[in-house]
């Protein structure tokens, strides 16, 4: 089993790729096998291949910003969650998504399902609370 230390520190790299916009190493963080449900709710994709195409038509379509808005929490089974903040535009107003991601772990240390926890209801105008 992966250590708790390992999921914190892969967690917050996670952000700061997607901070710097940076899929192909966002995607080298995933197992192949991995799942991706982004918000929850959506049809799960599966295998890396859906994953890159959703990173790419969703991250590579626009320009944002992350950051971590608490602590990774760990636990000693190979799962982790972390709030985190994602400033974009969304239908051309700058505004900041309020996200919860909820990851598990493979063996290897690679994330095998990712799950986003978020709705249009966290979505706040840029500024706001």
């Amino acid at each position: 089993m992966i250590s708790a230390q390992h999921i914190q520190a892969t967690m917050a790299r996670y952000v700061e790729l997607v901070d710097a916009s940076d899929i192909e190493g966002i995607l080298a963080l995933y197992a192949k096998d991995a799942t991706v449900e982004d918000p929850v709710g959506q049809t799960p994709l599966q295998g890396i291949d859906a994953i890159a195409r959703f990173y790419r038509e969703g991250l590579g379509a626009m320009k944002v910003s992350a950051t971590r808005t608490g602590p990774v929490r760990a636990t000693l089974n190979g799962c982790g969650a972390m709030p985190f903040r994602v400033d974009m535009e969304w239908g051309e107003q700058p505004c900041s998504l309020h996200v919860i991601d909820v990851m598990e772990f493979d063996t290897d240390g690679k994330i095998r399902s990712m799950k986003a926890y978020w709705s249009e209801v966290n979505v706040t105008a840029r500024g706001a609370a």
